[in-house]
């Protein structure tokens, strides 16, 4: 572990800086509606005084949210949501713009944990998690760092289930905002963030083509919409399975064919897991899967498809490429695992695009805001982001595009109120 000499933060290398200056600078120049915020932060300073600790997976756009969070007064400390998708000429960039970093490329998992032990250390104000990660830490393991924590904001499904159980049981000691659930974070985000990313990961990892595969996506929440969608797009045969009758319907009707997995390994030839759930895919379907079939995860944990039974089925196993395992079953066949089953969008390639994480990236750094300036009447428990602000982002992104809508009138207002005017 090299530790940089400035602001005593733990990176890999502080040459790397000048590289990840011009990643940040690229993702800021596309990313208008987090910029106006920030100009709205440096004139009114909402975090002066505070200390801010982030963990989400520590790229360039992850890096301007918390130069945007720096900019409104905020003594700003980061670290990572997932050992692979840190960058770290990135994390050599915020150090010399003044950020505390606790983050570098692939740590092992004690040195990754007590990177984010070493975040929390700082004793911050407010926090922004990814997954759950801080959250947990501060409650299961290390309590004593709670005190002085006016709250937070959530990234993702899998930590706000996690907030959501903690909160049902009567452990959660704080606000938690879950951005994950505005509309401008699952509606945009989720599909179309999520749906181009996993490709632009997949199709970097694989140099394979979509077109005429048999692609099967493991879950249809918004996540797997997107990816569903793009797969369509790119020219897949795509097959979803799920648990929920109701997504299970929309899926048929948006033109896919539904199974249940145990029908769908004996078909697919790329598996793209999106549930935030452990186990989706298993021994059972891994003994009928086509010989190269590709598993590949879109969600925050590495256990959606379970390696261990995976690896217990196999005779050896071996890195074929960069972010691709093969595991040689005792029966010859081989099935490959990208990015060690991480999230393939980050760990083999950049996220989100650009322009998407400037609308999610907003809502974080509003939510923020809200919380720190209402934790006392919020009390304990998880909220969702207001409309009004969530309404704000989407009015933002339109102006930055050129583009106008309509208001109500007086008249019509009157109608919409009204239950006696026909």
């Amino acid at each position: 572990m090299t530790t940089s000499s400035v602001n005593n933060s733990i990176i890999t290398d502080i040459a790397l800086a000048p590289e990840g200056h011009l990643k940040i600078d690229w993702a800021s120049a596309h990313m208008p509606v987090l910029n106006q915020i920030r100009a709205q932060f440096e004139q009114e300073q909402p975090f002066k005084g505070l200390k801010v600790t982030i963990s989400l997976h520590l790229e360039a756009k992850t890096a301007y949210l918390a130069k945007v969070v720096q900019a409104g007064g905020a003594d700003v400390t980061i670290t990572g949501s997932n050992p692979l998708s840190t960058q770290d000429d990135v994390c050599a960039a915020l150090v010399e713009d003044g950020i505390t970093v606790f983050a570098k490329y692939n740590p092992e998992p004690a040195e990754y944990k007590a990177l984010l032990v070493k975040a929390l250390e700082t004793k911050p104000d407010l926090i922004i998690d990814d997954g759950g990660d801080l959250v947990s830490i501060l409650h299961a393991e290390r309590p004593d760092l709670q005190e002085g924590i006016r709250g937070g904001a959530e990234e993702t499904t899998t930590g706000i289930l996690r907030l959501k159980a903690m909160e049902k049981d009567g452990s959660l000691k704080f606000p938690m905002v879950a951005v994950n659930d505005a509309y401008c974070k699952y509606l945009f985000d989720n599909r179309y963030g999520t749906g181009q990313s996993v490709f632009d990961g997949i199709n970097r990892t694989t140099n394979l083509v979509v077109a005429g595969k048999t692609v099967v996506v493991v879950g249809y929440g918004w996540c797997g919409k997107g990816v569903a969608m793009r797969a369509k797009g790119l020219g897949a045969n795509v097959i979803v399975t799920e648990i929920d009758a109701i997504k299970a319907v929309e899926a048929y009707m948006d033109g896919f064919t539904v199974m249940p997995m145990s029908e769908a390994a004996k078909l697919g030839e790329l598996f793209i897991t999106v549930t935030g759930n452990k186990d989706v895919i298993r021994g059972e379907h891994y003994e009928v899967m086509k010989n190269g079939a590709i598993l590949s995860n879109a969600g925050h944990f590495d256990v959606e498809f379970n390696k261990p039974e995976l690896a217990a089925l196999s005779s050896g196993i071996r890195t074929v490429r960069r972010n691709i395992e093969e595991y040689k079953l005792k029966d010859g066949r081989s099935i490959y695992v990208l990015a060690e089953g991480r999230l393939v969008n980050l760990a083999a390639g950049d996220g989100h695009p650009a322009e998407i994480m400037d609308m999610t990236f907003a809502l974080q750094a509003i939510a923020l805001k809200y919380v720190n300036d209402e934790y006392k009447s919020i009390g304990s428990k998880v909220v969702n982001v207001p409309y009004e602000l969530d309404e704000l982002v989407a009015r933002t992104k339109l102006e930055s595009l050129g583009i106008g809508i309509d208001s109500l009138t007086e008249e019509q207002k009157a109608y919409l109120d009204s239950w006696t005017e026909h």
